[in-house]
């Protein structure tokens, strides 16, 4: 087997073991009547506003792509970018390891509709680096508001949070003066890739930003049902939570991120708030994007004509070799 692809399953195999055990940590001390209790104790108001925080996420994931096809040189209509960025993204979220998830469900559309491999690669790094511009913004904003619970976790004193908090939102600043004085491409390994203009980098900081106050907003809801928290310090919780997704590679974070909010917020975020978050934000966008996804693949296989349904079945081995080149820059 090729070492790549034994370390991305050995990867999975370890992700899905520690989502098991962290699972079993936070549930175990709840019967099945306990959790369906908790879950209806929360308000369809609250359930309502919740999916609507979800769809608000998931509609700035749109706008990833969107700025990311103009970034890469070849913008596509809003409808394509959208159907593209939903279906890899509400799948790529579950599955983990969304570079390699997401991309290729990403690939498998843009390539389609005229994009090579290169091109497509710089969708996937674009869109990479707003999610972690939006992370560290929110991070940052995070640490210096609510220090206090961050602390509890990453074991440091005022200061050094003040530090990191700084540090984080530098990140964004930094990001931008690369994008009005850097005119010469960036090397990465054998790869290069040049900055995007200062107006693309500051819309990647707002939406990667606003994406992710969305997602912490959605879990807020849940939460604020059986408890009074205030939305910073559930936004300190999902962003902790999702710095230790990143660290672990859990797929989907199942477990992390429950076993996660429940240390950072003990006694506050309720069984019932994580399902439900969990149910709404993961569950079943999933459900949506793989029905998306099979439609369009349907759809797609109709039109062609049957020349063209061989030629692609001929090609396959050679797009598959040339994907992980393409999800690597």
């Amino acid at each position: 087997m090729n070492p790549k692809r034994l370390l991305i399953n050995a990867t999975l195999v370890l992700g899905l073991l520690l989502a098991g055990y962290l699972l079993y940590k936070v549930f175990n001390r709840y019967s099945l009547d306990e959790i369906i209790a908790s879950i209806r104790a929360i308000p369809a108001t609250r359930l309502a506003a919740g999916s609507a925080f979800a769809a608000a996420s998931y509609l700035c994931l749109t706008g990833f792509d969107w700025l990311a096809l103009r970034y890469a040189g070849r913008p596509l209509s809003y409808p394509k970018a959208a159907l593209a960025s939903f279906t890899a993204l509400s799948i790529g979220h579950n599955l983990g390891i969304a570079a390699l998830s997401s991309g290729a469900v990403r690939y498998r559309f843009y390539a389609r509709w005229g994009l090579k491999a290169e091109e497509v690669a710089k969708v996937i790094l674009f869109c990479g680096v707003t999610v972690g511009l939006g992370l560290v913004t929110l991070a940052g904003i995070a640490l210096l508001a609510n220090p206090s619970d961050a602390a509890n976790v990453l074991k440091l004193d005022a200061n050094g949070l003040f530090l990191l908090g700084l540090a984080c939102l530098a990140a964004p600043v930094g990001y931008v003066l690369l994008a009005l004085t850097l005119r010469a491409p960036l090397r990465l390994w054998k790869w290069s890739f040049r900055m995007p203009g200062p107006g693309l980098a500051v819309a990647q900081i707002v939406v990667g930003t606003v994406n992710f106050i969305c997602v912490a907003a959605c879990l807020h809801q849940m939460i604020v049902a059986e408890a009074d928290v205030s939305f910073v310090k559930t936004a300190t919780a999902y962003v902790l939570a999702n710095i230790a997704i990143l660290l672990t590679h859990v797929p989907g974070g199942l477990g992390v991120l429950e076993a996660t909010v429940s240390h950072v917020l003990p006694g506050s975020a309720s069984v019932g708030a994580l399902v439900a978050f969990r149910v709404i934000y993961f569950v079943m966008p999933l459900f949506i994007g793989l029905a998306m996804f099979a439609v369009s693949e349907i759809v797609i296989r109709k039109r062609k004509p049957r020349g063209e349904r061989s030629e692609d079945r001929r090609e396959q081995p050679r797009l598959e070799r040339t994907e992980p080149q393409a999800r690597s820059v």
